[in-house]
């Protein structure tokens, strides 16, 4: 019996951007799970229990900043759900806000997506230390 498949959650409101991520992640041997707004990226965290989660900021209906809150301050499960904000909002004050909220990695905007697929393995290699 194989392994199950490392779910990975990209929430993102811009559809070229969140098309071009999934499949490239994909591509990866993840299981790929979308969100095009704030409200169904937590509805799919809470449901589908993603290993990973990769967060834009500027969504509609909730932003990522309150997904990611709302993720620390009551989060589904006891694993830890590392985030990896993915962003254009690059101001020293929005890091900061991101370490403050718990978000395990920030890149921004426009980025090579194997930066991305690097801090997905990075993320990965951590989650055995952060679930004894």
């Amino acid at each position: 019996m194989s392994a199950p498949a490392i779910k990975i959650l990209i929430a993102d409101d811009e559809d070229v951007i969140l098309e071009i991520m999934a499949k490239k992640i994909a591509s990866q041997h993840y299981e790929v799970i979308t969100a095009k707004d704030g409200q169904e990226a937590w509805s799919k965290i809470v449901t589908d229990l993603p290993d990973v989660i990769i967060l834009d900021l500027d969504m509609p209906k909730m932003d990522g900043w309150a997904v990611l809150s709302q993720l620390r301050s009551n989060p589904p499960t006891k694993r830890w759900q590392p985030v990896i904000i993915v962003s254009a909002q690059n101001e020293l004050d929005d890091f900061k806000k991101g370490v403050n909220l718990e978000a395990d990695h920030y890149l921004t905007k426009p980025c090579p997506i194997e930066d991305i697929l690097k801090a997905i393995r990075l993320m990965l290699s951590l989650i055995p230390q952060r679930n004894p």
